[in-house]
């Protein structure tokens, strides 16, 4: 066929001296091809010295205008409108050719399959420069990880220097990144990172990439479930994300972030690395200073930069910032509430519905709150105290039954006086000379509540004839101590008190044995 004749080589030849029928033996070509090719250039007017420079291809279309070129029989799609498309959230290629058939059916025109689809896509990202969007989709995922490489900061007061470790995040389809450098990789750290990271990007993404660290990831199996961290599952909840870790020793499930984990080596721990730093504030600022002309530098391979490509593309698609920006929790498992319904936390008291006394607890605690939860439902909610608060109770007056029983005793003497009158009036004496007995009433709250608990061991009726004993002793102010010996020993039953040794106001004196004289 003419088509695939080699004009140019034909010319070639017969420009350095050799017949057809040479041609013909020496390349195989049909001589009514060779012929066909000496024609046409003589009818163009052309020779060796007008093909010269020109390719093949240039030299066929010259002497055989039109011949070759096949015109599609099948309706051509806008592909800048499917490389646009293809961006958005959702969209497929699969989607796209159905658009494309459906528009062109009621046209009348002609469709081509999926699989020319397909690939003509790919023949045009290829031909323009665009990069093809199969691989990842704008606005739908964000790499992270920890950066291995550190940077050090210096104490100017103690010339100190401690370790500096980097947060790196990328979005995969724009390349556009973020760090945050940190002092340590705990876990509320790893959340502040993330919640500036959002805060950074403007928006939020469907994904979350992370590394199957245990600040993130608690387990991934092979098979099975992936156990996430609650703190770290909870914070994603409020971004609306999805956590979908990479595979265990797989890097290349998040090669964005890899990647731009190596260039934050070069653009920003080696960029610094004559910069001597004394604040984490100040290294932060430097960072993003150097961060910034890393994401406005040009591509080498597509057009414009991670910034520009950011902004024009991938920003408009990405999820709107929640109203309220995340706060970070810690969390404390299977916690008992106490009889008095109660809950410890850093040695403070906060109360929990009494009906969940003896029950484990979870304690979700931010950095002004304190929210105590049972499985997935939370039973109540409170202020956090101070820092510097020892012992303090911070109650819900919901969370108690009603009734007396469960107010607290420093509140109200007059409860104590009325325990003391349901046991007998010796009792109420007995504890009128304990409060007649301190200079300060509150401190005479505990040892009228030590006689009076002793009703919980003993009878009220053993107790109240123990104070009417002790009161007819020598003690002016008798209390637990001098109480619960008669009670131990029974003497409550008998009435009888014990004789007290009469006193001997001359005192003790030795007698002369014990004197190295002896008698006189």
């Amino acid at each position: 066929m003419v088509r695939k004749i080699k004009a140019k080589l034909v010319l070639q030849l017969r420009n350095q001296g050799l017949s057809r029928r040479a041609i013909e033996s020496a390349q195989g070509m049909s001589r009514h091809s060779i012929q066909a090719v000496l024609d046409a250039a003589e009818l163009a007017g052309l020779g060796w010295a007008d093909v010269a420079e020109l390719s093949e291809g240039e030299v066929y279309s010259a002497l055989f205008p039109g011949r070759g070129v096949r015109e599609s029989v099948f309706a051509q799609p806008d592909w800048a409108r499917v490389h646009a498309e293809l961006a958005r959230v959702g969209v497929t290629l699969k989607l796209l050719h159905q658009e494309y058939v459906d528009a062109s059916s009621r046209a009348g025109q002609a469709t081509m399959s999926y699989d020319r689809f397909c690939r003509l896509y790919g023949e045009h990202a290829a031909v323009t420069g665009a990069s093809s969007r199969v691989g990842h989709k704008a606005g739908r995922s964000i790499e992270v990880d920890w950066s291995g490489p550190t940077i050090q900061l210096l104490d100017p007061t103690t010339g100190e220097i401690s370790k500096v470790y980097l947060f790196v995040a990328c979005l995969p389809f724009s390349r556009y990144a973020f760090v945050e450098a940190s002092l340590d990789m705990r876990q509320e750290s790893w959340l502040r990172a993330h919640a500036a990271m959002f805060t950074f990007f403007g928006g939020s993404v469907p994904r979350l990439v992370p590394d199957n660290l245990k600040t993130g990831v608690i387990s991934h199996p092979r098979e099975g479930e992936v156990v996430l961290n609650d703190a770290y599952r909870e914070m994603a909840g409020h971004y609306s994300a999805a956590v979908l870790p990479g595979r265990v020793r797989a890097p290349k499930d998040k090669a964005s972030v890899e990647n731009t984990v190596s260039h934050v080596a070069t653009w920003v721990i080696a960029g610094l690395r004559h910069e001597q730093f004394t604040s984490l504030a100040q290294l932060r600022e430097r960072i993003r200073q150097q961060i910034d002309a890393y994401n406005r530098q040009p591509f080498q391979k597509r057009d414009g930069s991670r910034l520009s490509v950011f902004t024009t593309e991938e920003l408009p698609l990405m999820q709107p910032l929640p109203a309220v920006p995340f706060e970070i929790s810690t969390w404390s498992y299977r916690r008992k509430v106490n009889k008095n319904a109660h809950v410890v936390w850093a040695k403070n008291f906060y109360s929990v519905p009494f009906s969940h006394i003896g029950a484990l607890v979870d304690l979700r605690v931010t950095d002004t709150m304190l929210e105590v939860y049972r499985a997935d439902e939370r039973l109540t909610c409170h202020l956090l105290l101070a820092a510097s608060a020892v012992n303090q109770y911070q109650t819900n007056d919901a969370d108690l039954p009603e009734g007396r029983s469960w107010q607290a005793w420093d509140r109200d003497r007059d409860r104590i006086n009325d325990w003391a009158a349901r046991t007998g009036p010796a009792t109420v004496t007995v504890i009128g000379k304990i409060f007649e007995a301190v200079s300060i009433e509150e401190a005479g709250f505990e040892p009228a509540l030590a006689v009076l608990r002793l009703s919980r061991r003993f009878s009220p009726a053993r107790v109240e004839a123990a104070c009417a004993m002790a009161l007819r002793g020598p003690i002016r102010s008798p209390r637990y101590a001098h109480l619960r010996p008669i009670l131990d020993t029974g003497q409550d039953k008998t009435g009888l008190i014990p004789e007290e040794p009469e006193g001997d106001d001359r005192g003790y004196v030795r007698g002369s044995a014990c004197y190295a004289g002896g008698t006189r």
